[in-house]
């Protein structure tokens, strides 16, 4: 049974491997390196200042110390730190559609990761539910990528619950240079929702003081259309807790798409209000025009 298992999930990585190369292949070739190649600079020397120098590249330290004006220069940075934290909490296991969440977030976590290496950029990842169940430091390859995606497919969470916060906490602690990090979560928060949304961005505007961060909403349309199919008893995944719902009541399927939108439009504000930006995809849809044309608008505002 084990080997059985192990043939399945090795066949299930083959597979990603093979799908995601192909679109990398077909449709990020430059893209990526165009938007995040060179985000970063390092300090090269100090030298004399001179005519068209930017003042706000003089040091002052050395400038006291000569008696003349000298400035910094700097390199861009020629590898980045990618890394891809994701959500395995309960509710990322739901799929209306043949496609789970998760299973959507993995294809697309995929696709960022090899495209990375193809650039000689390290990938990291952070799975994360109510607490961080798994860190994978940075590192370069193919056999690294392939654990990656692995992991993100077929580890086993011990929690049930969601906390943006704690991921966002433990990447802080980590990543001691600027990295680029994608959040991918379905962003399913528990608890008192307008709180927690409260203390994510707190925690959101910090990192991203520090970071490129990058949230990546993975949905499904079934959580924001309730089905008429009568009487239904509904089990909220993180938090087991039991509900009967008369979806045959046009006032209850209403009210449960009105709810579900607010959230939804909640978040998406939060995000953007701390300069992040972020790029919505929907599991058992076509995904890659939406990132395809993402990249796109990133590149735009990054020349502009």
């Amino acid at each position: 049974m084990q080997d059985e298992r192990i043939k399945a999930i090795l066949k299930k990585v083959r597979q990603i491997e093979i799908q995601t190369s192909r679109l990398v292949d077909d449709n990020l070739s430059g893209r990526y390196a165009s938007v995040f190649k060179g985000r970063g600079m390092d300090f090269d020397r100090v030298r004399n200042y001179v005519n068209g120098d930017e003042t706000r590249t003089i040091d002052w330290n050395v400038t006291a110390r000569t008696g003349a004006p000298h400035v910094k220069t700097f390199t861009e940075e020629r590898e980045l730190t990618i890394l891809l934290m994701v959500d395995l909490s309960a509710s990322s296991d739901f799929g209306s559609s043949p496609e789970s969440k998760r299973e959507l977030a993995a294809e697309v976590a995929s696709v960022l990761a090899f495209s990375a290496i193809r650039n000689q950029d390290k990938v990291g990842l952070l799975l994360f539910t109510g607490e961080v169940e798994l860190y994978v430091p940075p590192g370069k390859g193919k056999s690294h990528i392939l654990r990656i995606v692995r992991e993100i497919l077929f580890f086993e969470p011990q929690g049930r619950t969601t906390s943006l916060t704690t991921a966002l906490d433990f990447a802080s602690k980590v990543l001691h240079r600027r990295a680029v990090t994608f959040l991918i979560s379905d962003f399913c928060i528990n608890g008192d929702f307008d709180q927690e949304l409260t203390k994510f961005q707190r925690k959101l505007q910090t990192t991203g003081k520090r970071h490129d961060v990058i949230a990546v909403t993975v949905n499904d349309a079934r959580e924001f259309e309730m089905p008429d199919i009568g009487w239904l008893t509904v089990e909220d995944a993180e938090t087991g807790e039991l509900v009967e719902i008369n979806t045959r009541s046009e006032k209850v399927r209403d009210g449960y798409r009105q709810r579900a939108l607010q959230r939804r439009m909640a978040v998406r504000r939060t995000i953007r209000s701390c300069g992040v930006d972020l790029l919505e995809l929907t599991a058992g849809e076509p995904w890659m025009p939406g990132l395809m044309a993402f990249l796109k608008s990133r590149t735009r505002n990054r020349v502009a």
